[in-house]
């Protein structure tokens, strides 16, 4: 009896790992806006955007009717910061850059609390979540603050930092930036010229949505791109390091940028991007502390510690409501003074329809959210069996 239900929990904790693993991948929430100047015909789905773990990415489709015809979807990211910046909210990109940079961590790190969950000896348990979390922090800590860390990076949280810096090139500032896309043009034909290939980053996107494969299109590429950008800025400020590569450093700097995409205001901005490499410590050394929290708790089976192995996990889905809904709160709470209008501040619809001016909103959850919440029954199902198991 013991042997089949240890074989039970283990085959449903299994499925519930590999459904975090296309969490990973898949657009947890969507919000779009509707308003008159966006017609149903062109917009069906008004300007949308998906939420993932590891970054926001364009909802629009392209449009192929009879008395429309697109080249490429519209970048419904870029046309969202633009609304929303006329009453002073900050772009998109500025939202989640923690979570977003230790999201492959965290996630990891969930995986590998599952698997100790499986393991019914206190002794094997430990190794086995010993060995998976000392792996996890060398990672985590060669990505956050090694040199060339940031290749470390998972493609889509790159690809998401490139976008949202090529679309600086069509945003509105109080001083003209020099960015991929516009000044930097003249940079990209001397490197072709020289036999260097350079590919913006709304060219990888057009490729991705056109479904193909453009050689010699990867991770490498991107980070060179926000290289050549940050290099631009860095020969531009007294105060900026040299490219080191670090995510610490990338984040840090992609973070001040799109807080001053709009609103640069540097006595504003600083404090912000002090305030979130004070975040990315806390954050890091936590994450570090949770894991010795975990391993010390495994040293026998039952307890609270031991039951947060498969508690955590469970709780995914709350845990990404509570953060959602924080930063729709900092977005409507956080309003620059240097937005076109003056508006009182708000809090963001986070589940259902709303209304701001001329505008409607839609908040609701998608694919992945419903993979987290099918993630979490299954595995509520192994615990339940775990507990019965040890109570006989």
């Amino acid at each position: 009896m013991q042997s089949k239900q240890t074989l039970q929990v283990a085959v449903l904790t299994l499925i519930g790992l590999g459904l975090l693993a296309v969490v990973f991948y898949t657009p947890i929430w969507w919000v779009s806006l509707t308003a008159p100047n966006y017609p149903e015909e062109s917009f069906p789905d008004g300007v949308r955007i998906h939420f993932h773990m590891n970054g926001v990415f364009n909802g629009c489709e392209k449009q192929e009717k009879a008395e429309i015809v697109e080249d490429e979807a519209l970048d419904c990211v870029h046309e969202m910061d633009t609304i929303n910046h006329y009453v002073g909210m900050y772009p998109i990109a500025a939202g989640g850059p923690v979570e977003r940079g230790f999201g492959q961590f965290l996630m990891v790190f969930l995986g590998v609390m599952l698997v100790g969950f499986i393991v019914t000896g206190p002794k094997q348990r430990m190794i086995v979540l010993g060995v998976g979390f000392t792996g996890i922090a060398v990672w985590m800590a060669m990505t956050i603050y090694g040199g060339g860390g940031f290749s470390l990076q998972n493609t889509g949280y790159v690809s998401a930092l490139v976008t949202s810096m090529d679309q600086e090139a069509t945003g509105e500032s109080s001083e003209p930036e020099i960015v991929i896309g516009g000044v930097t043009g003249v940079l990209k034909d001397s490197l072709e010229e020289s036999g260097v290939e350079v590919i913006l980053p709304s060219e990888v996107e057009a490729a991705k949505r056109a479904g193909e494969k453009t050689a010699g299109v990867d991770k490498s590429h991107l980070i060179e791109q926000l290289k050549l950008t940050y290099d631009i800025d860095q020969v531009k400020s007294d105060s900026m390091q040299p490219w080191d590569g670090s995510s610490f450093q990338v984040m840090s700097w992609h973070y001040a940028k799109s807080l001053g995409r709009y609103f640069n205001n540097p006595e504003e901005i600083i404090p912000m991007v002090k305030n979130l490499e004070i975040a990315i410590h806390v954050v890091f050394v936590g994450l570090l502390g949770a894991m010795a929290l975990v391993v010390f708790g495994s040293r026998k089976n039952g307890g609270l510690l031991y039951w947060l192995l498969i508690l955590v996990p469970i709780a995914l889905p709350i845990f990404f409501i509570i953060d959602y809904s924080a930063w729709l709160w900092w977005y409507g709470h956080t309003l620059n003074d240097m937005g076109a209008f003056s508006v009182k501040p708000f809090m963001p619809t986070v589940f259902g329809d709303g209304k701001v001016a001329q505008f409607t909103t839609h908040s609701y959850p998608y694919i992945g959210f419903g993979l987290m919440v099918l993630t979490s029954l299954i595995l509520a199902v192994a615990a339940l069996l775990r507990f019965k198991q040890l109570k006989d």
